[in-house]
């Protein structure tokens, strides 16, 4: 199968990427959108750019990690689900379309300069001729796009350059016409023009270094098409006076007639008919795409993904593209067409956003972007809030195509898209109901146990390996290829088997769509940790079984695993944390609350030979099968064991004295001696700190329950595991 070639270059990507963006937004817009914030319009550019600075680095990181994945709808789809993406592709597909119809709109009014015919007429005909070109193959006509964006970019700014010192200052008063509301309001009506700025993600595949280029494209991008839309929207307003720009469809005619006279408007004219009608094509080109991908993921009928065995062209998706163009033009005025375009934008825009929150905060193992959006989560928060307010402002028209965007999709999905759907979302996978999960955790936990043990089998064992995981296996460790020793985790789980059966699983989890059997080959990771278990668990004489997995759904298949090998231990490396929020929570917390196995966590500090162990429980937390498990791992690594135990810092004798015998008679299960320490402290992160410092490992119990601050915003750390010096195994007993 050939492969797209890399082969475009970082000023490449950036001429493709304002090839986007100059277009209906600065040859049309500035008229209408005058009407509303008057001389402040240059302002309301550039706020509606700093809105969509979000999106761009949302989206910079989402392609850096998903190079060939497509663009915003698979993004949408991968992380929300099919429903999502459903609604997504649907609001890309008419965000798009209508940006083109408009357009074609402004090529009308631009052409009237020229030639005297009736404006929808000319629109109509001319998408007609587009609907033909893209049909027959002929595209953007290769470089001629570029050479066109080139032209117009000059074009304005020489506008620009002869335009600013001939503003008259008594244009500029007053600066708002309708208050800071009628500017925000202004900066949504103009949001669409900044919808092409992510639009080079779809051509990921064909970019050099895509990790830094894709990115840094975008980037600047849109910062230089801020710069020409503010510059330009500045020089209109301060020469033309707003009054005369209120239904004015083709200002840079107007503006370029006032400082140049006759030939100079003419010239703008042809500027005009010229770019609107590029960009008109390369709209439909765009839009069209997507009900044929989505059609290819069964989201969609599969007509739309049907190519013309003559052309090979998606003809039924260009033909309904255009037809729906043809009705916005015919039945919607320019000010709707805007709003309605800028509403679908918001709204994607805001979904990318949630995409990056959701991929991260779930810490699905096959999203690995190069790029890191900076200032995470605060970045995306405030793309989202400015997506909501900016889709309030957009008024009715925008909250109700809105709306029904989203009831549109919806019913797509359910009576089309659900049978056929054959990925899960990322958000399905993790998501959760705060009010169950707080409330009702035990049997919300019981029930999704049921329903995921009862899914299909979903993983793929490496042909070299045997592929036959045990079934009597007391411990299951499963590997995810980040940990700090493999051996330490391993030898953590042989202490807990109690001299039986000890399952390793190397797990890698993919996106949905990439085949599990095209995985299937063992690679050098695979052989090195099969040879170094193995030989570890010759030298401590275990019974150890290594096996790889490749799955579309991590935490699903070490479920799988652990209810198949019947294990009464899962055994995990950790960073410290198992946290969760509002709407997802990451592997390791979904885990905890949802195993009915007990669940070790093991933080490795680094500390290779273990010789003393520390346990730190609080009292009053007595359970046998704490310490009993603490001693097997005493026992295996032939290890001092000292239990400490902290009491309130004004704790009186009597209390000090019933600490000491509850927790003598804890000991009890223990079968190796423990050392018994008690304390009073006023700050029990710190004493255990300062204690650990002589230790080699900390065993420390789980924390206690969230509460609503926790699952909000994620505060749920455990701080013994991030003061410790030493190593931290986290024991979690649930028999």
């Amino acid at each position: 199968m050939k492969k797209l070639e890399r082969r475009l270059t970082l000023p490449a990507v950036i001429a493709i990427g304002m090839g986007g963006m100059l277009g209906s937004g600065i040859f049309v817009l500035p008229g209408i959108a005058a009407a509303k914030t008057g001389p402040s319009l240059w302002l309301a550019y550039l706020l509606a750019g700093i809105c969509v600075l979000p999106a761009a680095l949302s989206k910079s990181e989402l392609s850096s990690a998903m190079p060939t994945s497509g663009g915003t709808y698979v993004y949408i789809e991968r992380a929300f689900g099919p429903i999502l993406g459903t609604i997504a592709g649907l609001g890309l597909w008419l965000s798009l379309l209508l940006k083109s119809s408009f357009a074609l709109v402004g090529f009308g009014a631009y052409l009237l300069v020229l030639a005297n015919v009736p404006l929808k007429s000319a629109s109509l005909g001319f998408l007609g001729l587009i609907m033909a070109l893209n049909i027959l193959g002929v595209k953007k006509v290769g470089n001629v796009q570029i050479g066109v964006v080139s032209l117009s970019l000059l074009g304005l700014l020489i506008l620009v350059i002869f335009g600013i010192p001939n503003i008259e200052p008594a244009n500029m008063r007053p600066f708002l016409t309708h208050g800071n509301t009628g500017l925000v309001a202004t900066a949504a009506f103009v949001f669409v023009s900044y919808a092409g700025v992510t639009k080079v993600a779809a051509i990921a595949e064909e970019i050099k270094n895509p990790g830094r280029n894709l990115p840094l494209a975008m980037i600047l991008v849109l910062v230089l098409i801020a710069l020409v839309y503010t510059l330009v929207s500045f020089t209109l307003v301060g020469n033309i006076p707003v009054g005369r720009l209120h239904h004015d469809l083709r200002p840079i005619y107007t503006l370029a007639n006032h400082l140049a006279g006759h030939w100079g408007g003419l010239a703008a004219a042809v500027l005009g008919v010229v770019t609107l009608i590029s960009m008109a094509n390369s709209g439909v080109l765009a839009a069209s795409r997507f009900p044929f991908a989505m059609s290819r993921d069964r989201l969609a009928p599969a007509r739309f993904s049907v190519l013309s065995s003559r052309y090979l062209t998606p003809v039924s998706a260009i033909v309904a593209t255009c037809l729906l163009m043809a009705l916005a033009i015919t039945f919607l005025d320019v000010e709707r067409i805007a709003k309605l375009a800028s509403a679908f934008k918001v709204m994607m825009f805001m979904a990318v956003n949630a995409c990056v929150i959701i991929l991260r905060e779930t810490a699905v193992q096959w999203y690995a972007p190069p790029y890191r959006s900076p200032l995470y989560p605060w970045t995306q928060i405030f793309g989202i809030i400015a997506g909501v307010v900016l889709l309030v402002l957009l008024g009715a028209t925008g909250l109700l195509g809105a709306v029904l965007i989203t009831l549109l999709g919806g019913a797509i999905y359910y009576f089309y898209g659900r049978k056929n759907a054959q990925r899960s979302g990322v958000l399905k996978q993790y998501g959760h109901q705060p009010a169950l999960y707080l409330l009702y955790r035990r049997s919300w936990k019981k029930q999704i146990g049921r329903n995921i043990y009862h899914s299909p089998p979903i993983m793929a064992k490496s042909t070299n390996l045997d592929g036959a995981l045990m079934e009597d296996a007391r411990v299951v460790i499963p590997l995810f290829g980040k940990e700090r020793s493999a051996e330490m985790l391993v030898e953590m789980g042989a202490a807990l088997s109690m001299g039986q059966k000890v399952q390793v699983v190397h797990l890698k989890e993919v996106p949905d769509q990439t085949s599990l059997e095209a995985l299937l080959t063992e690679s050098p990771l695979i052989t090195s940790l099969n040879r170094r278990i193995t030989a570890m668990a010759r030298e401590r004489s275990v019974d150890v079984d290594f096996d790889a997995v490749v799955t579309h759904e991590l935490v699903t298949t070490i479920y799988q695993i652990s209810k198949q090998t019947h294990c009464r231990w899962l055994v995990s490396g950790w960073e410290g944390r198992a946290r969760n929020r509002l709407l997802v929570r990451n592997p390791i917390g979904w885990l905890v609350t949802h195993l009915d196995s007990n669940f070790a966590l093991f933080k490795d500090n680094g500390v290779r030979y273990i010789r003393r162990i520390l346990i730190a429980q609080r009292p009053y937390r007595d359970n046998p099968g704490f310490i009993a498990a603490a001693s097997r791992i005493a026992a295996f690594y032939n290890a001092e064991l000292t239990l400490l135990r902290i009491a309130p810092h004004q704790a009186s004798e009597e209390k000090l004295r019933q600490i000491r015998e509850d927790s003598r008679r804890m000991l009890k299960a223990s079968s190796v001696a423990v050392n018994l320490v008690v304390r009073t402290s006023s700050n029990p992160v710190r004493t255990v700190a300062e204690m650990a410092a002589d230790f080699d490992l900390l065993i420390t119990g789980t924390p206690g329950k969230e509460n609503w601050l926790d699952v909000l915003f994620g505060s749920n750390q455990d701080k013994f595991a991030r003061e410790a010096p030493c190593s931290v195994l986290r024991l979690t007993i649930n028999e």
